[in-house]
């Protein structure tokens, strides 16, 4: 069996009896988070207005606008909801930058709604498919490979389809076509990250919305390329360059045996998550050695040169701050320095402009893209702090908070969660924040999400 074929018969036949317990785990973990985002997220800056955009344009009422309420054709509710659960960039992730979550559950719960409603177990099993199959894919990719390109829009868009395709009920032709259309709509570009503008939440939203149409379209016999992974011109060859590891064999080796959602990330702090590390640790030298904006002369930060092209340029605010921050690691430093805590609203335009960090940040943080860190962990950072008084103090970082071996405890993702219903400042979602937070936990024995769907919406 081809590898494409493969992952068609793993979506069709998976089923919530198939999942192992820590899958079924984090992805609960994954819903209750992006609901959270999602909350949070629709105060930022366009969301309102995709939201707007999306009741103006019409069609058929499928699926529901979370927060906002109001129902929309399918496509652009997943698009509207996913944009939200991923603009304040607090969503799952995994290295080298694919952000699964906020696409496949808006796609998944837009999905469901519009098929008349599904079960708990259902959409649970729906994200998982959805987050391994480009977990898979990811997994084989290097920054080098992926050359600037958003692993978000190139990946993660598997994902979505294969969400879409379960909860439809496609065959497993109907799911290699919905797949192969996907891969037609593979791209995205880390410039919106680097430029800071608004495209990085977009991004999130066009992945879901094209997982919809792609597996829309193949219901209705459209179809797309078989060889998608290993045809000359498939994934393997266009984005894995020919090399050796990145092969449809190895992207389906012990599927449906192996899972690899425990491999996921959470996000501890509300940026970037190449800035995750580099935040606790400043963190933690600042409680080790006492150190303060007023001691300090200048902080020195070498990391490898793929996040420095992503987070570690000099601190600059353009059109949109909160993104300039977000993925602003001069600014994460700077931020902790002055703060001691870091909080979502820390990451609002008016807090970013603060004179005092925003000199910190732009004249005392120095990022430096260093050849020495390539050969270690991909989010691997070296911090060089020089006091006033001529000392200089050293730490490391490897492994940021977040990741499978220095996890969130279930409190962070509890505290995370309200945290999110409280800045999101929508009283009515407030008021429901702890019944939300129970039914989240218990998702699995709902017999119709929609009740869920319904729990997060004005």
């Amino acid at each position: 069996m081809k590898p494409e074929q493969a992952i068609a018969a793993f979506v069709y036949n998976t089923t919530f009896k198939d999942l192992p317990a820590e899958q079924v785990a984090v992805a609960k973990k994954q819903i209750l988070t992006i609901f959270g985002a999602a909350v949070a997220g629709s105060a930022s800056e366009g969301c309102e207005t995709v939201a707007e955009m999306a009741k103006e344009q019409g069609g058929k009422p499928e699926s529901t606008l979370l927060v906002f309420g109001g129902k929309v054709p399918a496509k652009e509710a997943a698009f509207v909801n996913a944009t939200m659960g991923r603009a304040l960039d607090i969503c799952d992730h995994i290295q080298p930058g694919l952000h699964a979550g906020s696409a496949v559950i808006p796609t998944a719960l837009a999905v469901a709604e519009m098929m008349g409603g599904c079960t708990g177990e259902e959409l649970i099993t729906a994200v998982a498919i959805g987050t391994e199959i480009p977990l898979r894919i990811n997994r084989t990719m290097q920054v080098i490979e992926y050359d600037g390109f958003d692993p978000t829009g190139v990946v993660g868009v598997f994902g979505a389809a294969a969400a879409a395709a379960k909860l439809m009920k496609l065959d497993e032709k109907q799911i290699l076509n919905a797949l192969g259309l996907a891969f037609n709509r593979s791209g995205a570009t880390y410039q919106n990250n680097i430029d800071g503008c608004l495209g990085v939440r977009i991004m999130e939203g066009w992945v879901a919305q094209a997982g919809i149409e792609c597996a829309k379209l193949a219901a209705r016999g459209i179809t797309g390329p078989k060889n998608f992974l290993d045809g000359v011109y498939g994934f393997c060859h266009l984005f894995g360059r020919d090399r050796e590891g990145v092969t449809g064999a190895r992207i389906v080796e012990d599927l449906g045996k192996v899972w690899h959602l425990t491999t996921l990330n959470f996000k501890k702090y509300p940026s970037c998550g190449l800035t995750q590390g580099s935040t606790e640790l400043i963190l933690e030298m600042m409680g080790k050695y006492g150190l303060t904006p007023e001691n300090v002369d200048h902080i020195d930060v070498d990391v490898p040169e793929g996040t420095y092209n992503l987070v570690g340029k000099p601190f600059v605010l353009g059109e949109n701050p909160k993104v300039d921050a977000q993925f602003g690691l001069p600014y994460c430093i700077a931020n902790a320095l002055y703060r001691k805590t870091i909080q979502l609203s820390q990451f609002e335009e008016a807090e970013i402009r603060d004179p005092a960090i925003l000199d910190f940040a732009r004249n005392k943080v120095t990022v430096i893209p260093s050849l020495s860190l390539e050969t270690r962990k991909h989010y691997s950072a070296d911090i060089t702090v020089y006091t006033k008084d001529g000392k200089k103090y050293f730490g490391q970082s490897e492994i940021p908070p977040g990741t499978p071996k220095k996890p969130l405890t279930d409190e962070d993702f509890r505290q995370r969660f309200f945290d999110c219903m409280v800045f999101g400042a929508k009283p009515v979602l407030q008021e429901r924040a702890e019944s939300n937070y129970a039914l989240l936990g218990r998702v699995e024995t709902l017999a119709d999400i929609r009740e869920l769907i319904q729990a997060f919406t004005m």
